[in-house]
Parts: C-alpha cells; structure tokens; sequence
C-alpha cells in the first residue's frame, strides 16, 4: 500500500471550523479514496465517515484506521449513480470534498448540511490543463468563479482560486460555506 499524500493545507487550515461542526453532527468526507483527509480528522478524534465508490480504498482506509486506533466509519457509494447519494437532508456537521467534481450533486451536498454546518471544498480548476499532469478534461475542471455560484445558497465564508506553489503546482478552487443557522 503506497503512502498517503499529506493532506491539504488548506484542510488542516479548518480544523477549528470542523471541530465546532463536529459538535452539530458527524463530518463526511466525500469520495475519500484511502482517507488522505479522512485520517487526519479522525486523528483529531472528530466524528468522521470516508464515502468512495471504491470497496478496496476503503477497505485500506479502514485497516489504517484499525491500525491506529482511530474510529472511522465507511460507506461504500456510487455518488454519481441515480440513487447514489447516501446522506439525508439536514444530516451533517460537515462535509470535506477534495479532488473531487460532480456538478449535480451541489444541491444534495447543500442540503445534507445541518443548519449551521460547514462546506470545506478544494478541487482542480481549468488552469490546472497548463500544468502538465492532473485532470485535463473540462468535466472534472472548475471554471473561474464556478464553485461559489455552485453553493449560492450557502453562506460563502471563505473562496479563493488561484495556483498553489509547490513541487508539482496545482490550479484549484477552494470554498468554505456554511448552511445559515435558520435556513
């Protein structure tokens, strides 16, 4: 099982927000792979469950947590399937979306928050094409200012878009909504 990537700095830059959602409801991480983000709140001891198409991701998502002692819960869904979105309206303290972009499940993801509930969300967007590696088609791209309009009925706290500098560069959107509290 190879490493997991470290996970993002602009995650770990809302763990006070998570931990004051925790406090609603548990923190979904949705399409969560093996847990690069997954494992990191579940280290802090919030309550968190990994969702992925993928069985075998989370099967290794749940042996690392085992092997770390940390309480995670997995549900395995095709969040792109008629029926696959898994969450009930007003179930969720937050809910974490990292590389990850399906456009019509925006209102589902809206609704799935509890009043008060927090959208952490950070994903590629069209500039990433220049990059040289990563996703290219326009499917999996945000286009300049597109993340905010997609959750226009959540509270923007934070948005931004731009390039993040490191060894390999990454062009992405970030946001941070939050579902108002009498909404």
């Amino acid at each position: 099982m190879a490493a997991l990537a470290a996970p993002s700095a602009f995650f770990v830059d809302q763990f006070a927000r998570l931990r004051t959602a925790a406090a609603a409801g548990p923190i979904v991480d949705l399409a969560c792979g093996r847990g690069r983000h997954t494992l990191p709140t579940a280290r802090k001891r919030l309550p968190i469950v990994g969702v992925d198409r993928d069985r075998d991701r989370l099967v290794e998502l749940c042996s690392a947590a085992r092997g770390e002692h940390l309480r995670v819960s997995a549900l395995c869904a095709d969040l792109e399937a008629p029926a696959g979105f898994p969450l009930k309206s007003r179930s969720c303290g937050a809910i974490l979306v990292f590389r990850y972009l399906h456009r019509p499940l925006a209102p589902a993801i809206s609704d799935a928050l509890l009043p008060g509930g927090v959208l952490v969300y950070e994903t590629f967007a069209s500039a990433q094409r220049e990059m040289g590696w990563g996703p290219t088609n326009p499917a999996f791209l945000l286009q300049p200012g597109e993340l905010p309009e997609l959750f226009g009925d959540l509270e923007i706290l934070e948005s931004w878009e731009g390039v993040v500098a490191g060894p390999r560069p990454e062009a992405v959107g970030r946001l941070v909504a939050r579902r108002r509290p009498h909404a």
